[in-house]
């Protein structure tokens, strides 16, 4: 049996997780959209949630190797949690490694009552993973008219206009 774990994002380590989460999502947008000179999840965005109050990030470890990792933000005092990254590595895909990152998340934080996450409209295989594997439920549809109170009004990461503005919010309430 293959051992599992999630194991902290060091210092001396953040640029290996940072490269990684990089390049996965670079994937993902490259494989609907096609090649982009542009970085899809720029590092800046990656630090913020490194830097958020609250937030935790981890490698996911499969037989000591990395496979995938994660950032999340715990709030204390509402139990409402966020998943601000989830990332399977490139070449780790289609092996039930999200789902065994998200039962280790889970099994870390049993306190609480209600999971929240976003993810691009165009992620069809995020949407399934969230909705089929995860039991999230969608909540809101972030667009032209109907903004995320969260963001700057500017287009996400590197996306282009149109295209990193829509996004889905989702909710898995726990208790």
């Amino acid at each position: 049996m293959s051992e599992f774990r999630l194991l902290p994002v060091t210092k001396q380590d953040k640029h290996i997780f940072i490269h990684d989460v990089q390049e996965a999502f670079q994937f993902g947008f490259e494989a609907e959209f096609g090649s982009s000179d542009e970085k899809i999840l720029p590092e800046k965005d990656i630090e913020e949630s490194f830097a958020t109050k609250g937030s935790e990030a981890y490698f996911a470890v499969s037989d000591g190797e990395v496979v995938g990792g994660t950032i999340i933000v715990i709030d204390d005092e509402t139990k409402k949690n966020h998943l601000d990254l989830l990332y399977v590595k490139v070449g780790c895909q289609s092996k039930g490694t999200g789902q065994k990152i998200w039962k280790a998340i889970e099994e870390l934080h049993p306190e609480t009552e209600v999971w929240e996450t976003c993810t691009p409209y165009f992620e069809k295989r995020n949407i399934h993973f969230y909705v089929n594997r995860l039991g999230f439920h969608i909540v809101e549809f972030y667009n032209q008219q109907h903004k995320d109170p969260h963001q700057s009004g500017e287009p996400a990461g590197g996306m282009p206009e149109g295209v990193g503005d829509e996004f889905f919010r989702f909710e898995k309430v726990m208790k």
